[in-house]
């Protein structure tokens, strides 16, 4: 409380981005409650839009605040209530990535989302942004208690978006089991805080890395539980095999747009969250000589490649397009692993670099492919992957859309997915993990084969009743938004790493002082 009490009118501005975020959702939960049901909801999402949009110029003024033309070094992160809030290049990177995301599926949303699929349409756009605002309170926490309320409110709401289509079994059936798995790997990650704060007396992550670090051979069995605790807790929430069963099923029942928030926003949140604890306690300071340290990236090298290799293998005998996207997305939790299992050496500095340069590749390529999904599952009445038929014969543009995102998504030159894959294979090389490398390229190749099942379906299959599909405007706009992303990272993708490289500092953004 005497932390909460400094905060001053300086302090409160740093915290813009997530009382924006806040102020809109409060406004707009009012706004459906007072608006009769014959007001168009699309009206809230165009809201909900306009504060996310808000968010992100305060998060860009933050960034610009931290890094001032012309300065040589970029200045120190602001900390707030006791370290325990920090706006650093590390979360501003985070937030505009989950802010992108977050735009991109509510634009992608209005006028498709039908109030017969989903009764109630107005709370569906505002409930977002409180999702986004858990994510950013991850991205900046210094501390495990913020770390944790913020990680509880991405996943509450979470949970309420995914059973939003309450009159469809999937959906009530996906929201049940992602209640139960959400709330057992929060069980999990809540005990290994435990044994941080036990050993340490301190929920900070700074301060709990310099305790053991000086206790280390007092507390060595107690840090590996904590240490597996946390890896397993993360990997649910991050989709890794073999922490992944939640994802084909809540996947399939949840409403499209929320799919793609599951498989975006909420994994690179995850991301963010595993990122900054486990380097921040297990691999810097005083642990850093230490077996934990060595043993810390071994155990993440073995998850990264179990989640490649079953990923890419289950999802060869799938049907259903969003199962399909899932077994996917569990892949590439693997792919994005990488970069944390190679930590950082004298040839080696841009783990951070290589894992952010690939979830922005991996943001535009699952928008655009569940945007192109949107449009043609309801045309043809059907998520199977089959309903993609024809689809280079009544919808040609599209269907070159969708082969572009697909070539990123599978690795192929000259996409985003292409470089994103090239450098963190790169970096796991000059670390001399050879193996890892190996499963990198065998599982992409492997991936192959049902990307480019759907382009045969798109091509070399032909739909008998020739459905079109309806031309939605945001829906369009959204896709394409999304291939010039994928093409531009691919063409240019030194421009975005010299950005990332130009903002984020390691003894700044990663060293919790």
């Amino acid at each position: 409380m005497d932390q909460l009490q400094r905060l001053t009118a300086g302090d409160i501005v740093h915290l813009a981005p997530e009382l924006s975020l806040v102020i809109t959702a409060v406004i707009l939960s009012l706004l459906d409650l007072l608006f009769p049901r014959s007001f168009s909801r699309n009206v809230l999402g165009w809201l909900a839009l306009l504060g996310v949009a808000m968010s992100a110029a305060f998060v860009i003024g933050d960034i610009s605040l931290l890094n001032p033309a012309g300065a040589v070094q970029p200045m120190e992160p602001i900390t707030l209530l006791g370290g325990s809030w920090r706006i650093d290049d590390f979360a501003n990177l985070f937030k505009l990535l989950f802010l992108t995301g977050t735009a991109l599926i509510l634009f992608m949303s209005i006028g498709n989302v039908k109030e017969d699929d989903i009764p109630h349409k107005g709370e569906f756009f505002y409930l977002f942004l409180p999702a986004t605002i858990g994510a950013m309170v991850m991205a900046s926490s210094g501390d495990l208690i913020t770390l944790f309320v913020g990680l509880e409110l991405l996943s509450i709401t979470s949970y309420v978006l995914v059973g939003m289509r309450k009159k469809q079994y999937a959906s009530n059936e996906g929201a049940f089991k992602y209640v139960v798995t959400g709330g057992i790997s929060s069980a999990v990650i809540l005990y290994g805080m435990s044994f941080l704060y036990g050993m340490s007396g301190s929920t900070n992550l700074a301060t709990i890395n310099q305790a053991l670090g000086q206790n280390y051979a007092s507390f060595e069995p107690l840090i590996y539980v904590a240490f597996f605790l946390l890896l397993a807790g993360f990997g649910f929430k991050i989709a890794a095999a073999p922490f992944h069963m939640w994802a084909p099923d809540v996947y399939q029942g949840a409403p499209s747009p929320v799919t793609a928030y599951l498989a975006v926003v909420s994994k690179a949140a995850g991301f963010a969250l595993t990122f900054r604890v486990l380097y921040s306690v297990f691999a810097l300071g005083g642990l850093l000589q230490t077996s934990i340290h060595a043993d810390f990236l071994t155990a993440t090298a073995v998850l990264a490649a179990a989640a490649m290799i079953v990923g890419n293998f289950v999802a060869l005998r799938q049907k259903n397009m969003k199962r399909l996207l899932a077994y996917s997305g569990i892949a590439n939790a693997g792919y994005l692993l990488v970069p944390i299992s190679t930590h950082f050496g004298m040839v080696h500095f841009s783990n951070f670099s290589e894992l952010y340069f690939y979830l922005i590749a991996y943001v535009f390529m699952n928008i655009g492919a569940i945007a192109v999904f949107m449009l043609v599952s309801e045309s043809a009445r059907s998520e199977d992957i089959s309903a993609f038929a024809g689809l280079y014969y009544r919808a040609p543009v599209t269907a070159v859309a969708m082969v572009i995102l697909l070539l990123s998504l599978a690795g192929l030159p000259v996409t985003g997915g292409f470089f994103g894959k090239l450098y963190i294979m790169l970096g796991t090389l000059q670390m001399h993990k050879y193996w890892l490398a190996a499963v990198m390229i065998g599982t992409s190749v492997i991936s192959f084969y049902y990307y480019f099942g759907i382009i045969r379906q798109m091509f070399l299959r032909s739909d008998s009743e020739d459905k079109g599909i309806r031309r939605s405007v945001t829906g369009q706009i959204t896709i394409w938004i999304c291939v010039g992303a994928t093409l531009l990272t691919g063409f240019f993708p030194h421009v975005v790493l010299r950005f990332i490289e130009t903002i984020f500092s390691v003894p700044n953004d990663l060293f919790i002082h």
